[in-house]
Formats: structure tokens, sequence, C-alpha cells
């Protein structure tokens, strides 16, 4: 993979929708009625640049992640203007040439880049209509728009003509609203995804296949655990091993850069040999997770405080538990960075390539200027795992050997050993049953150490911590509601007349944690929705059936209901050893609705849980790629399986110990559900509302449900794993 790193390449060219590539800054940040991001970013040539020769050019701060958000936003835009969508180009986050978009994360990649694309486009249509209208001397409302050209009266003009010698620099404004969106033509159908060919050819799609010109090789020698200390490295024996560029010692951080991949691997191996740790046992004896994290000092945070406890009735409660877990990427996490004239430039697949920047800028002392990050996606990638770590790796050792491009790629165990966990989690939840069998009143306490430490601050980067001076990761503070991170969910969306929620917040966390895909919403939604199967069965009542009764949002009703409906949730009858479950969420309380019905079957000899069906339904507001969306629940399901049947980080006193696919499995094919049917409710006309976290969550309490469904077993502590389920 080759790529084209000069900005003033871009701007090189003919007459264009701008003079001037515009950058948001403070002067341009009005507060007003537009689109989050476009009020962040409001110059529209900051979003669409449309060229003389007629190249179109979409731009948002966004990030590929597999999520097939390329696709869905070129969608958006070709609708906008009545273009196919293959007219278009895009270009994703870049800190020299896209909106800062922040981090692409929480499902919002839609909500946010696609809401300002589409009103972004809509102007830049009023806009050219305006133009058109004058140079064919017709009234704006009688023209003919299509395939980049009006026309009226048998005359016709381009784009590319329309914007040849002009100035259209403009800012988006509120007001007036640009045209209504026409007929659907590109938004509501499946197109074929332009991330796809290259991953499934062996193509370069990735970070880890990107090449260089005189491109050299890192690898890092790691503490054996965070609280390692250094007692002696040989560094001058590593250097005059063949190939070798350099050896980089800065305290605890060691690296070796080399010709050739393959001789830095070997070159950090005999580095790794030459060092001597100390590793002190620094972390808590017990493994159990309620003990571990109850343990930790927390702040009580009550987040909801509703109608009044100590209701009359029959009192019910339970504990639900989340080990830490990994990202577990595929492939592990990669970057490259190249220091010429003063300048860095950074390839990274992290999610957040202005936060990442400044980071970065603090980790080496320089002017956020002189970096820029650009995103490239990388293979296996989603939430904070170890890709900005990676990039801080890239910088540091191309600031050590300036003008040549320097490749560092993790290795398994270090992916495995330290990237920031998803947090561990204990949630507990009380509630009475009144004399009808409605919740009279509920309380969910849920204690959690951070799940968001993401960059920002070079303390939250890996190698800031190891170096002879460290940064020192700052105090981690909760998000707030209604999105939350570790309490994300955690206030149930039925309508419970009294009830009270607490996240008891844990800022200093013993294990590095950090935003794993939902963040709090996969285990509250979990243990939610396990109580809510416990309440149904001691009111006796159908677990469907409890979950309608204490809904009042039609759109909630609806997928429940379809999510039921095509299960064949009424007329099911239960083969030997298998079970069904159901679950439902909103993802955030503001985002998609997902309801999931599962059946398993168990074999409580082996222990084995297979999920031999998932049924899905849901509602992302107006859906602009029906197989996009199809796919991320698929994926959601699955990921959600995995997490949920096998997954957990082990340690002892002083270490890690899940650093290979043998000590932390992950779900194979062979394990996955054997059929998965999701069906959509389309809301034309509603918000985009994102899907790529909404069915984890309902995912694990579906699975819990039905293994109790299946054997009377109520698993309350994840993973439901085989040696579980065969103690149990």
């Amino acid at each position: 993979m080759m790529i084209d790193t000069g900005r003033r390449a871009f701007l090189a060219g003919g007459g264009a929708l701008t003079l001037s590539f515009a950058m948001p800054g403070a002067a341009f940040a009005t507060p007003g009625e537009l689109p989050k991001s476009l009020d962040k970013s409001p110059w529209l040539d900051a979003w669409i640049r449309i060229e003389a020769n007629e190249r179109i050019t979409v731009f948002t701060g966004k990030a590929e992640l597999g999520q097939g958000i390329k696709t869905a936003l070129l969608q958006v835009v070709a609708d906008e203007l009545r273009l196919a969508p293959g007219r278009l180009q895009l270009v994703t986050a870049d800190t020299a040439r896209t909106p800062d978009e922040g981090i692409t994360a929480g499902s919002n990649s839609m909500k946010d880049s696609g809401t300002a694309l589409r009103h972004a486009a809509g102007q830049v249509r009023l806009r050219l209509g305006e133009l058109a209208a004058t140079r064919l001397g017709a009234p704006a409302g009688s023209l003919a728009l299509k395939d980049g050209a009006f026309s009226a009266g048998g005359r016709r003009v381009t784009f590319g003509q329309l914007v040849t010698g002009q100035e259209l620099h403009l800012r988006a404004t509120p007001t007036p609203a640009p045209p209504p969106p026409g007929p659907r033509t590109a938004i509501g159908k499946s197109v074929p995804r332009v991330d796809i060919p290259a991953k499934v050819t062996g193509g370069a799609a990735y970070v880890q296949d990107l090449r260089l010109p005189q491109m050299v090789h890192a690898r890092i020698v790691r503490p054996p655990s965070q609280a390692a200390r250094l007692i002696a490295v040989d560094v001058a024996a590593i250097e005059r091993l063949p190939g070798v560029l350099k050896v980089v010692q800065d305290g605890r951080f060691l690296a070796v850069i080399a010709e050739g991949e393959y001789r830095a691997v070997k070159a950090a191996t005999a580095l790794a040999r030459a060092t001597r740790w100390e590793t002190p046992a620094s972390l808590p004896a017990h493994p159990d997770v309620n003990a571990f994290i109850r343990a930790q000092p927390a702040e009580a945070l009550p987040i909801l405080a509703r109608g009044a406890a100590g209701q009359a009735g029959r009192r019910f409660a339970a504990r639900y538990t989340r080990p830490f877990q990994l990202h577990a990427s595929i492939g592990p996490s990669c970057a490259v960075a190249q220091l010429v004239d003063g300048r860095y430039t950074v390839w990274t697949h992290a999610q957040g390539v202005y936060p990442l920047r400044t980071a970065l800028a603090e980790l080496i002392a320089v002017n956020e200027d002189t970096i820029r990050c650009i995103h490239v996606e990388g293979s296996g990638c989603y939430g904070h795992n170890g890709a900005d770590d990676v990039a801080a790796d890239a910088i540091l050792l191309a600031r050590a050997l300036p003008g040549r491009p320097v490749r560092v790629q993790w290795m398994r165990e270090e992916e495995h050993a330290w990237e920031p966990f998803g947090a561990a989690m204990v949630v507990q939840v009380a509630a009475t049953l009144d004399s009808t069998g409605r919740i009279a009143d509920w309380q969910h306490d849920v204690f959690t150490p951070p799940h968001n430490t993401r960059p920002g601050k070079a303390g939250n980067l890996l190698a800031a911590t190891h170096l002879a001076r460290p940064f020192a990761p700052p105090v981690a503070k909760p998000a707030p509601q209604p999105e939350g991170s570790g309490d994300r969910n955690a206030i149930p969306y039925y309508v419970l007349p009294n009830a009270r929620v607490v996240h008891h917040f844990q800022p200093k966390p013993v294990l590095r944690s950090s935003a794993l895909r939902g963040l709090g919403a996969y285990c509250n939604v979990f243990a939610i929705e396990s109580f809510m199967d416990e309440l149904a069965r001691a009111a006796n009542s159908d677990p469907v059936a409890f979950r309608l009764r204490h809904l009042d949002d039609p759109r909630a009703l609806d997928v429940v209901k379809l999510a039921a409906a095509k299960f064949g949730w009424d007329g099911y009858r239960r083969p030997a050893r298998r079970g069904r479950g159901f679950a439902f969420a909103r993802y955030k309380n503001l985002a998609s609705y997902c309801a999931i019905a599962v059946e398993v079957e168990v074999a409580r000899e082996t222990g084995l849980v297979r999920i031999t069906r998932a049924v899905s339904a849901v509602d992302c507001g107006e859906i602009v790629s029906p197989d996009g969306v199809r796919n991320q629940i698929e994926g959601g399901i699955i990921q959600s399986a995995s997490w949920t049947l096998l997954e957990q980080v082990r340690f002892d006193e002083s270490r890690v110990l899940t650093v290979d696919w043998a000590s932390y499995p992950i779900l194979r094919f062979a394990q996955a559900p054997e059929q998965i049917d999701v069906h959509l409710i389309d809301r034309p006309g509603q918000p985009f509302l994102g899907t790529g976290e909404a069915a984890q969550g309902p995912a694990a309490a579906a699975i819990a449900n039905a293994v109790f469904d299946a054997c009377g077993l109520r698993m309350r502590d994840l993973p439901l794993d085989r040696a579980r389920v065969r103690k149990a």
C-alpha cells in the first residue's frame, strides 16, 4: 500500500468549490442549530470539494473500522447531490485534511458525520442550483438535476463548470435550510462496500500492509509487568547484530530498529534475553472478580433517583459480574512514523487522529502542527486497543532515526498483555414486584474502574509511562449521562416509577482499562435483562409479555414484538437440551433499539453451550445501508457470544497470564451461531441512530436466559464457559 502524503498535491488543480482549504478553528466555532460536527467545522469546503474537472471529494473526520462507514457516507452525499456513489471520492480521518470529529466511537459515525454531510451536501446543492439558475437563465425551482449537471430548456451545465472561477468558501447556515432530499436513490440500498475488495482478495487493506520507500522495522521489548523494574541491559551486544540500525533505551522503554522485519524480531528477542527485570507482586492475590472489584476505592455517583424506595411487595436481588476482557485484535497493533525536516507523519489505526496528535505532541514536546496523523484501517481494530500506544512507539523511534519511515508492529503476547482491557464490572440489582406482578421499585448499583482512558494526554500512552521521565496517567473521570461510560445503559429503559441507579466509579484502576465496544452497556444490559427474566418467572409471566408490560415507547414495543414474532416465540416447543432466551435494550437509551431471541443447546456433562439460532429486530432510524446494518448486528451478536461464552483475562500477583490464544480463547468459526436472522425497521426521515454496539448487551442476556431455559442453570458471572457450566 502506497499513500499520497502531500496535502499540496491534493490541493493542486483547477477551479473548485473552494479557493482555500478550510480547517476548523476557534473563530469558526459559532454555536448554531447546525448538526454537531458541522457546527464544529462549519465551512462547506471542509466537507465537500468540487473541482473544475468534475472530481468531487468528500471529507469525514470519522474512521473506517470495518463498520462500512465509508460506503454509507458516500450514499448519503450521493443522494443529496443526485449522483451515483461511484462518482465520489472519500477522505477519512487525517489531521491535515479532514474535520476534527474527535473519536470514532459509540456508534456515532452516522449520527455525527452522516448528519453533517447530509446537511452540508444539501447546502452545496442549493448553492450550485442558484449558480445554475443564473447561468441557464431559468428559475432555480425549474431546474432538473441529474448525474452532476443541472438542465433547463435544453441547456445543461455541470458542477465543474459552475465552480470554475468561483469563490465558494461558504459557511454552513441553519437557515435557509437546504432543500429537502428527493427520492432516495442510494440511501436504503445495499450497495457494494468500497472497503471490502482488498480485504477479501488479500490486497493492501490495513496499516499492517503499508510499505513506504526506505522503510525500516522495529520491535519493542516490554517489561514483564507494569510494576517491573529494569535491573540491567546489554545494549551494545544487540547493536552489533546484523541489520540492526539502532537500539533505543529510555528508562524502561526498550526497542530495536533494523533493516527487515525478521531481523527486528530476532534482535528484539536477543534484547529481551539481554535484559534483567525485577518483577514485584503488585496485583491482588484473589482472582475473583466480585471480591477484586468491590475491594477497590470508589466514588458513589447517583445517576437516577425517581420516586420512593421501599415499595410493598416481594423483594428480589441478584449480582452479576463481568471479568476484564481483551479487544483481542486478530492483527497485532501497528503504526508507521517518519520524521522529515522537523515534521512527523504518523500512519495509524487509532480511532481519534486529532486526540492522538495532541498526546503525541506532548509526548515528544513539539507543537501539534509539526505532527500529521493519517488514519489507515487496522486489522481487527475496534475500541481503545493498542493502536494509540503503538503510534507512540513509532513516533519515539522515528525521532531516534530521522529520515526513514519506522514501522512498529506489536507481537501477539505484547497485544494480549499490554492493550487497555475492557473493564471488569460488578452489578447488584434489586427489585420489588407488587401484587399485580409489575415492578414496583428498582435499585441498580454498578461498580467498575474506568471505561475510557483514551489519549488526548501523553500519560494515557503506554510508552510514556515507561520513559526515564515518565508521564503519569491523568486521573480518569466518568463520562456524564445520558451516554455514560461504566454506567452506560445502567438506567433501565422500562417504565419504572420508583428507581435508583448508582455508579460506583473507581478512578484508579489496578489493571489498565479503557474503551471496549459498548463500554458498560454490555454488562449493564446483561444484568438488567437477566434480572428481567428472573422477575418475569417470579411473576409467572412470559418473559416477552413481561417486558411489553413495562415498555411505553412505541418503537421499543415494535422491535420486541417483531423479534418475538420472527423467532416464533409464542409457538415455540422446547427440544431436549435446548432453551430460548430473550432480551432488549436501546443502546445508550438514545440510540438504536435492538431485541434478540436466542435458542441454545446445553451439554451439562461437557459444559458446552451451542447457539443454534439468533433472531434480532433493529430500529436504527433511517437506514442508509440495509446490508451494512445487518453486518453490524450479526457481528455484534457473534462478538458478544465470544465474550459471553469464553473470554476472561487472568492474572496472578505479578503479571497478566492470558498472553496467547491458548490461554485466551475466542469464538472459532465452528462455535458461531448456526443461524442469525436480522430484521430491520426502517424509519425514513428519522435521525440516524448507529448500530455498531446495539447488539452486544442484549445478545449476552439472551444467551444466559436461554441457558436457564434449557437446563435451569441461572448463570450470573461471565463468561458462561465450559468450566463454569460443568461446576454449576
